[in-house]
């Protein structure tokens, strides 16, 4: 029996998550797939940091930080200076990387991720940043070190879009895609549509935990930006960067407009699009009217949804209902299992 050694860098509701989801699987991961965890670091940016060879209490680490409490106790090394120094430090056979996106750099995840793809660590993250602006150099390190680089997490949480196209879809080509790829767009639209003002839409969101305290990210199209130009680098093979997607976010749309459209049978969406015209990537997230006749029509709520226009299938669908941390979560078990059996 292989026993896997899981770094963990951040520790909020996906990485819990994860942990909880860890637990849950243990004896099946045993069973199927022939390997445990055990958790022997973890480094946060508001609970401190621990590292222990001979595994962490993933309980007792949960327990610490929902109580607001200090990782620190539980680590067998001193305090290290940076989350860099945990990395080199921590023995691990992999890392999780799920610290906050930088939508213009990707950093510092990137180097977090490099970082362990050099120690002889599988590098799997839901950081969408270090996969727009660092895909090609992971990618290549990962196969100079014989690790993996994974990521399904950092579109559509634990829906398998990339590994879709890496596997099950052989010598298909991705001529471009179109869906709605933030979720929380897509619930403050649907509470417009109930009559919200955005701010108290925003507020309600806030109230669910679906948007941030700053939530211009979403509100502006950097997050669905940034999914596109995931997308189109990863699946389509053509490197984008978010500030090269024409961008326009759901600031302008008024109540009025949202009621226009209803009266109209329409709804307004925040339509994500990535497409190869004579040779070159237009991608675009604009709000567009769309009618019943649209996929994009019936998504509701948090939902998300691509479609894809492949040269030999014509339009295939991926729909995630509902998603939150457990689903994420999932993703970077995916990833885990993927890594460890090669697939």
């Amino acid at each position: 029996m292989t026993t896997m050694r899981l770094a963990l860098v951040g520790f909020g509701n996906v990485g819990r998550a994860l942990v909880r989801l860890l637990e849950q699987k243990r004896e099946l991961l045993q069973i199927e797939f022939g390997f445990s965890t055990t958790i022997t670091g973890i480094a946060t940016a508001h609970h401190g940091m621990a590292i222990d060879a001979d595994g962490i209490d993933p309980f007792e680490a949960l327990k610490l930080v929902g109580e607001g409490g200090n990782l620190t106790v539980l680590s067998r090394l001193a305090a290290l200076p940076s989350v860099l120094d945990f990395i080199h430090t921590v023995p691990a056979d992999v890392l999780f990387e799920n610290s906050p996106v930088n939508h213009h750099t990707g950093q510092p995840a990137a180097d977090y991720l490099a970082a362990s793809l050099r120690r002889g660590m599988h590098a799997i993250t839901a950081n969408k940043g270090p996969v727009v602006h660092a895909y090609p150099q992971l990618t290549a390190l990962a196969a100079q070190t014989r690790r993996r680089f994974l990521f399904e997490s950092a579109v559509m949480d634990g829906a398998p879009i990339f590994s879709l196209f890496r596997g099950p879809l052989p010598a298909i080509e991705v001529k471009g895609f179109t869906g709605i790829l933030n979720s929380c767009t897509n619930l403050l639209l649907e509470m417009m549509e109930q009559g919200k003002t955005l701010e108290e839409a925003v507020d309600y969101g806030r109230s669910i935990g679906i948007t941030e305290t700053d939530p211009s990210a979403d509100i502006d199209g950097w997050d669905a930006a940034i999914k596109v130009a995931a997308l189109t680098t990863v699946i389509m093979g053509r490197p984008l960067k978010p500030d090269q997607v024409e961008r326009e976010g759901i600031r302008g749309i008024t109540t009025q407009m949202i009621q226009s459209a209803r009266a109209a049978g329409e709804r307004w969406k925040l339509v994500c699009s990535s497409k190869l015209e004579h040779g070159q990537v237009v991608a675009s997230v604009l709000p567009q009217r769309v009618d019943p006749h649209s996929p994009l029509y019936s998504i509701n709520g948090t939902s998300s949804f691509v479609k894809f226009e492949t040269d030999t299938l014509p339009g295939l669908g991926i729909l995630e209902s509902d998603p939150g941390p457990e689903t994420t979560a999932y993703g970077l078990l995916a990833d885990l299992i993927n890594a460890v059996r090669g697939g």
